[in-house]
């Protein structure tokens, strides 16, 4: 089972976004789990799942409740979510009392093995135990970048973060949001792949057919199949898949 952790230390970059999108291209050929690690629930939302979890998020940490019993089956075959609830609000504070803090995310995955090919995981920003325990249990962090002058600082803080942990995950990152009108935007997709290593030469525009997740409640491709966005995701799946060498199975659909 490979895991992949969608992080910045930045906020509104398009995290679940492409969490939810690269869970859906992931879907085609394996068996995929989206844990939704923020607080606010966005990929619980999008994916149409009902944010309660019983006992909370401290249950399942503890180890009162198994992760079979909280993941609830999803519209799009293929993928199944771990929900977000309010309890995720504590969840620092819960890994905090934890023994090994850094590896209950490791631990609870540890038990459906078995079951997924792939966890992605929709992390919230900042530098917290959370996103240690992301990045911990990850065998690629995946790095949404908005265009703008602090767009290199934020990918420096996430490779800092990685180096300091005890993971040893790759970093990618790529352009989001672009909008191609804006000279600043243009110039990014040019440099920044040049600039650093991690940045791959995947661009996600900035465009109504990502708005419309929020109403569609869908991954793009659901809605949008041929869009300019389908396919960034598609191939940023591709240059993923690669990297964590995840394995295809019996195509689902």
């Amino acid at each position: 089972m490979k895991v992949i952790a969608v992080y910045s230390t930045k906020g509104g970059v398009g995290k679940t976004t492409a969490a939810v999108n690269l869970a859906w291209e992931a879907a085609r050929d394996l068996r995929v789990l989206l844990w939704d690690l923020d607080p606010q629930g966005a990929a619980t939302f999008v994916m149409q799942v009902k944010p309660k979890l019983k006992g909370g998020v401290g249950a399942l940490v503890a180890g009162d409740k198994k992760a079979a019993s909280a993941i609830r089956s999803t519209s799009v075959d293929g993928i199944d979510v771990l929900p977000a609830d309010a309890s995720y609000r504590d969840l620092d504070l819960v890994f905090d009392q934890a023994k090994k803090s850094e590896q209950r995310v490791s631990k609870i995955l540890e038990q459906v093995a078995d079951d997924y090919d792939v966890v992605i995981l929709d992390c919230p920003p900042g530098s917290s135990l959370v996103a240690e325990n992301a990045v911990y249990s990850a065998d690629a962090v995946v790095v949404p970048l908005v265009p703008s002058p602090l767009s290199m600082r934020a990918l420096a803080q996430v490779e800092e973060f990685v180096a300091a942990s005890a993971s040893k995950a790759p970093v990618v990152a790529f352009l989001s949001m672009v909008d191609r009108r804006k000279t600043l935007h243009r110039e990014a997709v040019t440099t920044l792949p040049s600039q650093d290593g991690a940045v791959v030469d995947v661009v996600v525009p900035a465009t109504v057919h990502v708005e419309r997740m929020g109403t569609e409640r869908a991954p793009i491709a659901v809605y949008a199949p041929t869009s300019e966005a389908a396919k960034a995701y598609t191939a940023l799946w591709a240059r993923v898949q690669g990297i964590v060498k995840a394995k295809p199975r019996k195509r689902k659909r």
